[in-house]
């Protein structure tokens, strides 16, 4: 009995492994076992060139859409590096779904920010349309590249990463799901429900973006700075680059263990904002405070990296919370975080994956973020910063969310960090 329940599992676990390696052989990425094309030096070099047009995405179908997104993240054209011929003082990752109204108020921000001639902004979509191209590619006044996500649910109606018809439906119990024999009935999550598409991929796109900006992207190679990760939704404040220049500075200084830092939290700058604009403080990564704004080194993603397995195990479908879990278990020593007090990003999204699309207001979120810049405008750009206290930096243990039992999204998410 225990032999054949082994050679069952080792069976599934063999037809996963099929179902990805299928997967990924369709969107080429085993194409580049060829040793021509493995070699890193030759694949940067290659995709750097800037003589060439912007790719055009293909939408006539998901599998002529799916192929010009290859395309896309294999020539890596760098919008507007004619004019801005400079190494990049500061890489922002901003991962982007589908409102384009609020991802029109990031590019605002962006626009308006100090200096901001010198950053590079790579746009990581995994939802593709003309829309949101035709904002991003409208940008002039600071260096531009857009990747795409190669496993996005819009390329997939029909199959895994997408919803497979096959698929079980979320709240089956476990003995009809097996009787019914679909795909994923051995693998539920911790709280018995099956994988919803929609919910992890922004795990999944996460991941992905983490292992293809650091090692992937042409114009990253050699930039030894931080990549600040920000969503659509974010806001950055007009003295955003001053305060990460300076926190980078105190970090370098005074506290050189710490290890990211936090240029966002999720308090709304209000009349007390002067009081705290110049003031830092040092704790544990929390999900909750941290993932605004959050500014990573070469050194930590190779932390990460070294806890793919974990990061891809973890039954909870939510990338931050993923994080928290890691730091302390995985990664041995807690991250500690550098964190402003005075949150120069602001959250403009009232929408999202935990809500419903008639909630939306970007015309409201656009009044908010006008009022929030009146109100502080006196306490930015500060001559100098100081630490205003320190929490111990610990493991900080939460419930996990579930949302991420099933082996299909683990294998697919394992293989991010092979060579792409």
């Amino acid at each position: 009995m225990r032999f054949r329940m082994v050679r069952r599992k080792a069976l599934a676990l063999l037809g996963v492994s099929l179902v990805i390696g299928t997967l990924l052989f369709s969107t080429r990425v085993l194409f580049l076992s060829d040793p021509e094309t493995t070699d890193p030096i030759s694949f940067r070099d290659s995709h750097v060139s800037q003589s060439e047009e912007m790719v055009k995405l293909n939408f006539a179908s998901p599998s002529e859409l799916a192929d010009s997104v290859l395309n896309a993240d294999y020539q890596q054209f760098v919008l507007n590096a004619d004019r801005f011929p400079e190494e990049p003082q500061l890489v922002l990752v901003v991962q982007v779904h589908n409102r384009s109204d609020y991802l029109r108020l990031l590019v605002r921000s962006l626009e308006s920010a100090a200096e901001v001639q010198g950053f590079l902004v790579i746009f990581s979509h995994d939802y593709f349309s003309e829309e949101i191209n035709s904002i991003v590619q409208g940008i002039t006044f600071c260096k531009v590249i857009q990747i795409y996500f190669p496993y996005s649910t819009q390329l997939y109606p029909n199959s895994f990463p997408g919803h497979d018809p096959k698929d079980c439906p979320r709240d089956a119990a476990r003995d009809q799901a097996v009787r019914s024999g679909c795909l994923n009935a051995e693998h539920p999550d911790s709280y018995g429900h099956y994988r919803e598409a929609a919910i992890t991929q922004t795990k999944h796109h996460w991941w992905w973006k983490m292992h293809f900006v650091w090692e992937r992207v042409g114009a990253v190679q050699g930039y030894h700075g931080f990549a600040v990760f920000l969503e659509e939704d974010h806001y950055l404040l007009p003295d955003f680059y001053h305060h990460y220049r300076a926190m980078a500075a105190y970090r370098a200084a005074s506290c050189p263990d710490c290890d990211v830092l936090a240029l966002g939290n999720h308090k709304v700058p209000d009349g007390g904002f002067g009081g705290h604009s110049d003031r830092l403080q040092t704790a544990s990564w929390e999900s909750t405070k941290h993932n605004m704004g959050l500014a990573l080194s070469r050194e930590v993603y190779y932390k990460l990296m070294g806890c793919n397995e974990a990061f891809c195990t973890y039954d909870d479908y939510n990338w931050d919370w993923t994080l928290q879990h890691l730091s302390g278990t995985c990664i041995a020593k807690p991250l500690k975080v550098l964190a402003a007090l005075g949150s120069r990003v602001l959250h403009t999204g009232d929408c999202g994956l935990h809500q419903k699309k008639e909630e939306c207001r970007p015309e409201l979120a656009a009044r908010r973020v006008e009022e929030v810049l009146q109100r502080v405008k006196g306490s930015l750009f500060p001559a100098s910063l100081s630490l205003s206290g320190g929490e111990k930096v610990e493991h900080r243990p939460h419930v996990k969310n579930g949302g991420w039992g099933d082996l299909r999204d683990h294998v697919l998410c394992k293989n991010y960090a092979r060579r792409l």
